[in-house]
Parts: structure tokens; sequence; C-alpha cells
């Protein structure tokens, strides 16, 4: 990116007093003349070196390796160099300018268009206003962040083992909120998510989350235990965050009643904090809880400085009445004043533009406006034709189709009743028969027994043949019926297919037992039987549910 692009706005933003105020010193231009043969990625790497020793002389050739990148036209490392400015003015507690910085970055991000860049932003904005309690600006920076890496995930360009970054900030600023429930269930998605490969956040500070959840749980042993884990890797790269670790150390065995550790550890955070000149205010909850601490011992002389000591931190660096805090409290949004600015020109040429093309094509519109009422006006009359005809049609076959269903409908009804007929008949044979069976029995002789068999035999015979008979003219009629009968319950017997046959001809228990040759109790078990081989419960009825097959 060139500089023409963002000369403007960055001589504008340059020359913002909140941001410069205190950074280009007199003393800083002698020590530049005499590093003048060091390159701009060199003083970039002092400027890291010495952030703890001397965070003035780091703000100092931030800013000049920032003017530098801009001059060279590599916007990505000026704005790897306002992000490098927060630290550093996070050490004297100057969030006012923090805030300013990443404002200038978040600007240039953005008319990169990298949404990576902005995510990072966004994370850093949302955590400066939660040292300020400000929850809702503080979640909805964060969320904002998590949303972009979420969408460059999902087009591929991020692994998703970079959204523990944001977890977990998520998970440090619900811990700062005091409501570690919550940050709980972010702090597990960083361990879903973790991957010591790709993750540059290394997994002491996720530990360091986890002890502080589990102490909050009443997990003590297990949370000094990890604590006791990690402290040997902060004490070798991050030595400035034990004022975090030893604050919550203390806390610890403030819940084990422990008051000779806790005040141990709370003496040992305040004693990293002033010699990093790091987290100065932390210390202001650090001598909150000895101020406690002594007042359980006793000690109300100590107790009192303590307390003292809070009230002056917090209002040196949290009092909205404080110089160096009331502009972030203010919450000078100037980015989204000059977007809103520029999205109103934008739409003010894009209405200019489209006023003109409208009064060039005014006479093009009137022409094609005629035609269009003219061709209107031929597609409906044209519409309305289509309309009526295939009104007609669709009438005529509903009509046609009410027809074929009726003429089924009586169909059906008619072979049922031949059905009910044949079986009738069934019964006065099956009756008529057994009677000639009784009197031949009971004859004295006069007839041959041979005779008396063969006529007996053929009785037996006909009979199953009248039953085979009934049966094919029921399919037939009821071919879906009996389909879903047999495919539902294959295991159903003749006899019990016979019973289903007579149910769906409304013959009654005892109609039945005449038909078949059986008692009126042998059918009520026959049905007990199916019902059962059916699955049916007692209250569904029988007669519905085959009616309804």
């Amino acid at each position: 990116m060139k500089r023409s692009a963002h000369g403007i706005s960055v001589v504008r933003f340059l020359t913002m007093g909140s941001f410069l105020m205190g950074i280009l010193v007199a003393s800083s231009q002698n020590t530049d003349a005499a590093q003048s043969e060091l390159t701009t990625d060199e003083y970039f790497d002092e400027a890291k070196a010495i952030r703890f020793k001397n965070p003035d002389r780091a703000v100092t050739l931030l800013q000049k390796v920032h003017e530098d990148f801009l001059k060279k036209g590599d916007t990505l490392n000026a704005i790897a160099a306002l992000l490098e400015m927060p630290y550093h003015y996070g050490q004297k507690v100057d969030y006012a300018k923090s805030y300013d910085g990443l404002w200038l970055a978040l600007f240039l991000a953005d008319d990169l268009k990298n949404d990576s860049l902005k995510a990072v932003i966004y994370d850093r904005l949302g955590r400066l206003y939660s040292f300020y309690k400000k929850e809702g600006k503080a979640f909805e920076y964060l969320n904002t962040s998590l949303a972009l890496n979420k969408s460059l995930v999902k087009k591929g360009a991020l692994d998703e083992a970079s959204l523990v970054q944001n977890y977990y900030l998520i998970c440090a600023t619900y811990r700062e909120l005091g409501k570690p429930e919550i940050g709980k269930i972010y702090l597990d998605s960083c361990f879903q998510k973790y991957d010591s490969k790709r993750n540059k956040l290394d997994r002491a500070y996720l530990d360091f989350e986890k002890s502080f959840i589990m102490a909050q749980e009443g997990q003590n042993d297990q949370a000094i235990a990890i604590l006791n884990e990690i402290e040997p890797w902060f004490q070798e790269h991050r030595p400035s965050y034990l004022v975090l670790v030893y604050t919550y150390w203390g806390d610890i065995y403030r819940n084990l009643d422990d008051l000779r550790q806790r005040e141990n550890y709370y003496q040992k955070a305040l004693a990293i904090s002033a010699e990093y000149n790091s987290h100065v205010d932390f210390s202001v909850l650090v001598h909150e809880r000895l101020a406690q601490l002594f007042i359980e011992k006793g000690d109300f002389e100590k107790a009192f400085y303590s307390q003292k000591k809070a009230k002056e931190l917090d209002a040196q660096f949290f009092d909205s009445r404080s110089t160096g805090n009331q502009p972030l409290l203010e919450i000078k949004d100037e980015y989204r004043i000059e977007k809103e600015r520029q999205e109103k020109l934008i739409q003010k040429q894009r209405l200019e533009q489209l006023e003109q093309e409208d009064k060039i094509s005014f006479l093009q519109r009137i022409i094609l406006l005629g035609a269009l009422v003219f061709t209107l006006i031929i597609a409906v009359i044209y519409i309305l034709q289509i309309r009526a005809k295939h009104k007609i049609e669709k009438e005529l076959i509903r009509r046609n189709k009410e027809l074929e269903i009726q003429k089924a409908k009586e169909l059906l009804e008619l072979k049922n009743k031949e059905l009910a007929t044949s079986a009738l008949q069934l019964v006065e044979k099956d009756e008529f028969l057994k009677e000639l069976k009784g009197t031949l029995k009971g004859n004295d002789g006069k007839i041959k027994t041979d005779e008396i068999h063969k006529v007996l035999k053929s009785i037996s015979t006909s009979n199953q043949n009248n039953w085979e008979e009934f049966k094919l003219r029921f399919t037939a009629v009821n071919e879906a019926f009996y389909k879903k009968v047999t495919t539902r319950y294959p295991k159903l017997t003749q006899s019990d297919q016979k019973i289903c046959a007579l149910i769906k001809l409304n013959f009654s228990s005892k109609e039945m037992a005449r038909l078949l040759g059986i008692s009126v109790e042998s059918v009520h078990t026959t049905r007990y039987r199916l019902r059962k081989k059916m699955g049916l419960e007692r209250s569904v009825n029988l007669e519905e549910f085959i009616a309804n097959l």
C-alpha cells in the first residue's frame, strides 16, 4: 500500500494530542542520532527487548518504527508497531494512549480490508474496556473479533486452532468480571481446540485460568498443584505475569485460612509488580486484599496503610476524574464517526449520480412506460383467458375423478353385498349339510355304510371348496385389504384370515360361529388370539381397526 493512500488520514491521526503527548521527547532525538545506523526492524526488536526496563524509551522507538514503516509504504508492519505500543502504555497504566493507538491501527487495518488484523485489534479494545468494567462494550468488541475469525476459519483462511486466542480472552474477561462459571465454558473450548504446534499462546495461560476456576469451585489443592507446575514457565518466559499468578495464589490460601502463605504471595505479587513495573493497576486489588488480611490479623495500622494505598491507586488509574483516564471514559469513538461520515459522503455521491442518470433517461422511460402498459394489458387479457381455460379443465377433471370414485365405491359396495350374500348362502348350505349328516348317521341300515361314508366325504370336500371360492372372491374385491393383512401380519393362519374377512364384512360373532361350525365362545377366543397376534391394545376396537386397513 502506497503512502498516498493514507497520507491525509495518517497526518490527521498523528497530530492528535492524546496520542503523541509525551511520546516524542527531546532526549529521544539524541539517542536516535546515536543509533541512526540501525534498521527499522532492529529498532523494533530493541523496543520489545527493553519493554520492562525502559518503557518510555520503548514507546519512542516504536513511534519511530511506525513512522518509518509508513514512509516505506509497509502498512502491515506500521500496524504491528501500533499494536506493540499498548503493551508499553499498559506498563504505566496509560490506557488513554493505548486506546488512541488501537483506534489508529483499526483505521489502517480497515483501509487494508484485513479482517485478521481487525480481529486482533477488536480483541485488544475489548480487553481495554473490560479493565474499566465496561462489560457491554468489552464483549461487543470481543465477540466482533470472534465472529471475524470464525468467518476466516469458514473460508479456510485460518486454522480452527486460531480461535483459542479469542476464547481465552473472553474467559479471562469473565474471570476479571467475577463470572468464572461462564468463563469455564470458553476455557473448555480452548482446551478442545488447542494445538501446541499451531497456537502461539502457551498452555500455561490456559492452566492458570483452569486453576482459578478450580479454586472458585473449592478444589484448592488441585489449583495449587497446577500453579506449582506453571510457575517455572512464567518465571522464565513471562515473569511480569506472576503478579496475577501470585495474587490468585494468595486468594487460594485465603480459602484455606492460611494467613502466613496468603500474605507471602500477596507481597510477592507487589514485589514482581515493582521489579518489572508491570500490572501496576492490579496492585489495587492486592492492597485491598492485604488490608483485609491485616484486619483479620488485628494489625490495623498496616490495614489502614494498605487500604489508603489501594484508594490512591484506584483514583489514579480508574477514577473518571483522572486526567489520564477521562478521554477514554468519554469513549472517543472518532473511528465510527469518520466511517459514518465517509459512508454518508459515498451515499450522497451515489444519489447525485442516480439523479443525473434519471434526467438523461427520462424520455426513454416515458416511451418504455407506454410500451410496458400496452404489453401489460395484452398480457393480462392473455393470462385471464389461460386461467379461464385452466379453470374449466380443472373442473372437468375434478368431476371425472368424482364420478370415477363414486363408481368405484358403488362397485365395491355391490361386490361386498354379493360376498355377504354368498357367505349367508354358505351358512345356510352348511346348516343343511349338517342336518343331512345327522340324518345319515341316524338311519337304521337301509342305506349301505359305504354309501354313507361317500356322502360324508363329499360334503367335507364341498365345504372346503366353498371356502376357497369365497376367499378368491373376497380377495378380488378387497385386494388392497388382503395385501395389507398378509404383509403386516405374515404369521396369521388361514383361520385368522377367515375371521379378518368376516369382520371386514360386518359379520357378528354368532354368524361367524354358524358359518365356521364352531361355538360363539370359540369365535371370541379366536378374536382374542387375533388381537394378540396383531399387537393391539385393549382400547383399540378390532372391527374399526380392520375396517380401516
